[in-house]
């Protein structure tokens, strides 16, 4: 039995166990809760919560994902795994990073062989993460994923409750990708592993914020949200982290997998969430 320990088991993890779970694959997802393993079991994944007994998991698993982000003393899996995970016997390890690791390219594109140049934190800490798993020697796939949206992580409820602020800053666009095409992503690589190689796991159409907002209003049919300067938004230093860059993000390693995106652009998955929200068959 093909066995996935997904180290992390959260938003992407879950939609990617989602497609795995109907083909027969046994899915050990770890968590810090005890109610999340209750949900997660409900899901058809075997919860466990981290640390547990990892190494017998880590035993049983023919395949590893890693959605943990690095914390200020580097990767914190790599720190407690890195020898069991490098005597394992993995078929293919995933480990999702984020296009932060490219740095500010003031609006140009970025592709896989763009040299790595952060400019926040945040990026320079996944830079250094993705070096670690690198050192590992196991047969590891990095995605560098570009701002994850989808069902509950949409701006519709900003938008309905009237908090939705159209943040202006002059030619700032954002590459954006749906959950469900993350999912697909890593679907193809399980199917077609290439040991050593690094996707940018991206949409067709990098897009300024202030567009998906108008965007979503109008699909609710309500007002578009105010806009407001960059230079006089409120923002927690998260926020204004990810408008300290700005580039595009090129996906033509993902196309040449085979992947092709239910959601190319925030217009498709923008009206996908709210049809799902709207169906009778919703839960």
């Amino acid at each position: 039995m093909k066995t996935l320990l997904s180290i992390g088991h959260g938003y992407s993890a879950q939609a990617l166990s989602r497609r795995l779970i109907p083909q027969g694959w046994r899915v050990i997802g770890t968590t810090r809760s005890e109610a999340k393993a209750a949900l997660l079991a409900a899901q058809g994944v075997e919860p466990l919560i981290w640390p547990g007994d990892i190494a017998e998991a880590l035993g049983q698993a023919t395949h590893l994902l890693c959605s943990v982000a690095p914390d200020g003393a580097g990767d914190p899996v790599v720190r407690a795994l890195g020898s069991a995970m490098a005597a394992a016997r993995l078929e293919w390890v995933g480990y999702l990073s984020t296009t932060a690791v490219y740095g500010h390219h003031g609006g140009e594109w970025v592709d896989e062989d763009t040299p790595l140049a952060p400019t926040t934190a945040r990026g320079a800490a996944r830079v250094a993460a993705e070096s670690e798993w690198a050192a590992l020697g196991l047969p590891l796939h990095i995605f560098r994923l570009a701002g994850i949206y989808g069902p509950g992580r949409g701006p519709f409820e900003k938008v309905r409750d009237g908090t939705a602020r159209r943040i202006f800053k002059p030619g700032q666009v954002f590459s954006r990708v749906h959950v469900a095409d993350i999912a697909g992503v890593l679907a193809a690589s399980i199917a077609h592993p290439a040991a050593g190689t690094v996707y940018n796991v991206c949409d067709d159409d990098p897009a300024s914020p202030e567009a998906v907002l108008s965007l979503a209003a109008q699909l609710l049919g309500l007002p578009e949200p105010p806009m407001v300067d960059y230079e006089d938004a409120e923002m927690t230093p998260m926020a204004r982290s990810f408008y300290a860059e700005n580039k595009r993000v090129r996906n033509g390693r993902i196309k040449a997998l085979g992947v092709r995106l239910q959601y190319p652009t925030y217009r498709e998955g923008l009206a996908g969430i709210l049809a799902a929200e709207n169906s009778p068959d919703r839960g």
